[in-house]
């Protein structure tokens, strides 16, 4: 649908992260007559509404009526809504046309996008590719968004097509693509591990989802990015061989390197390019992982690789991942909130190189989370389980060998926590799990968490 005047559209799933708000100001703004409709109430959508309430749409809120998508033109669909919701299937017995935020704004794109995804890094990496082009490409405007938490879309009147576009891409998202036939010029994949199984069901069906990145992909011009890793190569691709144009991204001894994944191994040595000037304000080997593919990526956008290095330098880290938010007696504190996954937290224990007592549990998203608990016995001095998951992984932690407490609040946790930390420890929070049990998400959960540090710290 190209001229939105006067169709009636649904916003299926206003939410509290920025698409949903992006999106119905960009079809007031086309002329569409908007109804806004979400299952939450409006008390716990306060920010949200109050970023739309000059528009005057419509609102259904504490629910949705089926008239709302049976007598629509349109139906706009946030990516957390499963295939499976009985309102999107009235739509389409009704013949109404359903799209997503992210489908309007690249079928209007002009631009060349880097789209990244993957199971742990891909806001860092986002973050990353955006910071290295802001600062060396002179001359041509960047624009970072997609799930990273902001819509482009009101900015498409001022996008042009010799700027560059890097989004943030999650599986939610990229499951729906195919509608459009869309994938990004350059697709950046950092890692492939279970993750939203509560969602998609399997592992299968979630990375079904993440291969829709390259799905589409012109390939005599575009590049893929991915891992220079045999099992994720198997995982991508069946035949565990990834197409043309396709570089590798890796660490050797620490340093990051990307080759290309065809040609002959002297071809391959020859066109290698790495960045041993690297040096990086945010710790961990993961976090140099990161740059390996932020740098593949710049490389591939014609970026000279010492500019390249020399710009990561200044990257400060994102909020919520490892984030150092306070200090006490010698005791660091820090927000990894974003970890909603046990690779995350694995990630998280082996970048923190001092004593650790950690912070886990929340949500429980149906993972194994029996890696966490071995590392945890093993790593932690002492765990602090909350939430959902929290009494089973303290159980089972103390079976492993650990010492583990469950603890009913955030704050009782890092209280805990304080008490039994030495100077010279880190006490990091990195739940593992989703926040949605017991916080409105990740954001509230961090914040929590630092407010509670930041109090020990005065």
């Amino acid at each position: 649908m190209n001229d939105w005047r006067g169709k009636r559209v649904t916003v299926m799933g206003l939410g509290r992260f920025g698409g949903g708000v992006g999106v119905t100001r960009w079809l007031v703004e086309v002329g569409a007559c908007v109804r806004v409709t979400d299952l939450a109430p409006a008390e716990e959508l306060r920010d949200s509404l109050d970023a739309i309430a000059d528009l005057g749409v419509e609102l259904r809120l504490g629910g949705h009526d089926a008239a709302d998508f049976r007598d629509a033109d349109a139906v706009v669909v946030s990516p957390a809504v499963s295939e499976t919701s009985d309102f999107l299937a009235i739509a389409r017995q009704a013949g109404v046309a359903i799209t997503t935020e992210i489908n309007l704004f690249v079928q209007r794109c002009p631009a060349r996008c880097v789209g990244v995804t993957g199971s742990v890094g891909k806001s860092t990496t986002t973050a990353m590719v955006g910071h290295v082009l802001e600062r060396t490409l002179t001359g041509r405007r960047v624009w970072v968004g997609g799930n990273l938490g902001r819509s482009l879309l009101a900015d498409l009147p001022h996008i042009r097509a010799d700027d560059l576009v890097v989004l943030e891409l999650s599986s939610f998202q990229l499951l729906r693509t195919p509608a459009v036939g869309w994938s990004p010029h350059i697709a950046v994949l950092t890692n492939l591990a279970p993750n939203h199984l509560d969602w998609h069901g399997t592992f299968e069906a979630y990375v079904a989802a993440k291969r829709n990145i390259a799905a589409f992909q012109n390939s005599l011009r575009d590049f893929i990015v991915a891992p220079h890793d045999p099992a994720f190569a198997r995982l991508f691709d069946a035949t565990g061989k990834l197409r043309p144009r396709t570089w590798r991204f890796g660490l050797a001894d620490g340093t990051p390197f990307a080759r290309p994944a065809d040609g002959t191994p002297q071809a391959v040595a020859t066109r290698e390019i790495r960045w041993p000037e690297l040096r990086l304000h945010v710790p961990g080997l993961h976090n140099r992982l990161n740059a390996a593919a932020a740098l593949a990526a710049a490389h591939l956008l014609g970026v000279e690789p010492l500019a390249a290095a020399r710009a990561l330098a200044s990257f400060a880290g994102l909020p919520h991942r490892l984030e150092l938010v306070a200090e006490s007696a010698g005791v660091r504190y820090y927000n990894d909130s974003k970890a909603t996954t046990p690779d995350a937290t694995l990630t998280a224990l082996d970048a923190i190189e001092s004593p650790v007592l950690v912070i886990l549990g929340g949500y429980d998203k149906k993972l194994d989370l029996r890696p966490v608990v071995r590392a945890a016995a093993e790593r932690a001095r002492f765990s602090a389980c909350m939430g959902q998951t929290g009494a089973g992984l303290c159980d089972a932690i103390r079976a492993a060998g650990g010492q583990a407490e469950f603890f009913e609040s955030l704050e009782a946790a890092v209280a805990a926590c304080r008490r039994r930390a030495r100077s010279g420890d880190a006490v990091l929070l990195s739940p593992a799990c989703a926040s949605w049990d017991m916080f409105l998400d990740y954001r509230a959960r961090g914040e929590a968490f630092a407010r509670a540090a930041g109090r020990l710290a005065t």
